[in-house]
C-alpha cells in the first residue's frame, strides 16, 4: 500500500453510538480528496461496544485501523498514541462525538496546499451548550492565552490539521503530561485557523466532565506557564507585608489605644488564617510542578496497546 496521503486520528471512549455515523460522513469526505487516505481510531479502554464496531469496519476497509489501549489513559494520551503510529503526509486530529465536523477536512487540506503546515478549527459558537459552560470556556482560553509563554489560540481544540514534520516534532517530545493544542502552538510553523460553528454532540452522553475539563485546564496552565510559581512569590511577599505592617499596628495599639477590641485573640486567630491559606495555596501551587516532575523522571510508557490491526500490507477491497 502507499503512502497516504493523509492520517485521520479520531480517540474514541465509549461512542458506540457515534462511530457508524462518523464512519459514513468520512467515508464521504476521504472520497474526494487527490490521493489515499488512512483511518486510525484509538479506543481509550472504552466499556461499550465501541472496539466490536472497529473490528467490524476493519474487516471490510482497507483503509482503516485501529489501536485499543489497555486501559482508559485520557484524551491528550489516545491522541499521542495515534500520532505515534501514522504514516500520512499530513495527519488530522479530531474527536468521534461529530461536534468536529468531517467536511472541514477538505477546507483544511486546501489550506495546508496553500503553504501552512498547521491548521486548526477554531470555533465561533457552541451551540447547545449551557451558559456555565460557554463562559467556562471562554474564560480559561483568555486566562491561558494571558499566561503562556506561547500564543495559544483562543476558542481551539484539538481538532486540526497538521503537517508530517510537525507531527514527528511532537512525536520526539518526551514529555507526558500532554497539552496537544499547546504543543501545536509551541513549534511553530506556518498556522492559520478555519473558524467554525460548533455543533452539539450527535447522540451519546458528554465524556469531559467538569472535573475533567478543569484537570485540562490546569495541566495546559501548568504546562505552559511559570506565572503560578511567580503567584507563590508575590503572595508570599504580600503575607510578609501583611504581617509587618500588623506588627506596627499592635504596636501602636499597645502604646497610644489600650482599648482597641482587634488587640487579642482576634487578631491572632485572624493573622493565623491568613498566613495559614497563603502557605496551603503555595504549597499546592509548587505540588502541581513537583508532581509532573515525578511523573517525567519515573520513565514509565505514556500508554500501553492491547490489540492493533493495521492496514500497512492490505490491498483495497470493494466497501
Amino acid at each position: 500500500m502507499t503512502q497516504p496521503i493523509v492520517s485521520i486520528v479520531i480517540p474514541i471512549y465509549n461512542e458506540e453510538e457515534n462511530i457508524p455515523e462518523l464512519y459514513r460522513r468520512l467515508q464521504t469526505a476521504i472520497e474526494q480528496l487527490d490521493g489515499e487516505a488512512e483511518l486510525i481510531f484509538i479506543d481509550d479502554g472504552s466499556r461499550d461496544n465501541s472496539l466490536n464496531l472497529m473490528r467490524k469496519i476493519y474487516e471490510r476497509d482497507y483503509r482503516f485501523n485501529y489501536i485499543s489501549l489497555a486501559r482508559n489513559f485520557g484524551h491528550q494520551i489516545a491522541v499521542t498514541a495515534g500520532l505515534n503510529f501514522v504514516r500520512g503526509k499530513v495527519v488530522v486530529v479530531m474527536d468521534a462525538d461529530l461536534q468536529d465536523p468531517p467536511e472541514l477536512i477538505l477546507p483544511m487540506i486546501a489550506k495546508w496546499r496553500q503553504g501552512y503546515q498547521v491548521v486548526y478549527a477554531q470555533r465561533l459558537s457552541r451551540k447547545k451548550e449551557s451558559f456555565f459552560k460557554r463562559f467556562t470556556a471562554y474564560t480559561f482560553y483568555r486566562i491561558l492565552r494571558r499566561l503562556a509563554d506561547v500564543n495559544i489560540p483562543p476558542d481551539t481544540g484539538d481538532f486540526c490539521l497538521m503537517d508530517r514534520e510537525v507531527v514527528d516534532i511532537l512525536n520526539a517530545m518526551p514529555e507526558r503530561n500532554r497539552y496537544i493544542r499547546g504543543l501545536r502552538a509551541w513549534v511553530g510553523f506556518r498556522q492559520t485557523a478555519i473558524p467554525f460553528e460548533r455543533e452539539p454532540r450527535f447522540s451519546g452522553k458528554v465524556k469531559y466532565s467538569f472535573a475533567k475539563s478543569w484537570a485540562l485546564a490546569i495541566n495546559g496552565i501548568i504546562s505552559f506557564s511559570r506565572v503560578p510559581l511567580k503567584l507563590a512569590t508575590y503572595l508570599g511577599m504580600l503575607s510578609a507585608g501583611v504581617a509587618l505592617f500588623m506588627i506596627f499596628l499592635v504596636l501602636y495599639w499597645r502604646l497610644f489605644n489600650l482599648a482597641s477590641p482587634l488587640i487579642g485573640y482576634t487578631l491572632i486567630t485572624i493573622a493565623l488564617f491568613f498566613l495559614g491559606s497563603v502557605q496551603l495555596f503555595c504549597i499546592g501551587i509548587l505540588g502541581e510542578y513537583i508532581g509532573r516532575i515525578y511523573e517525567e523522571v519515573k520513565g514509565r510508557p505514556i500508554y500501553t496497546v492491547k490489540e492493533m490491526r493495521k492496514s500497512n500490507n492490505r490491498t483495497k477491497v470493494n466497501l
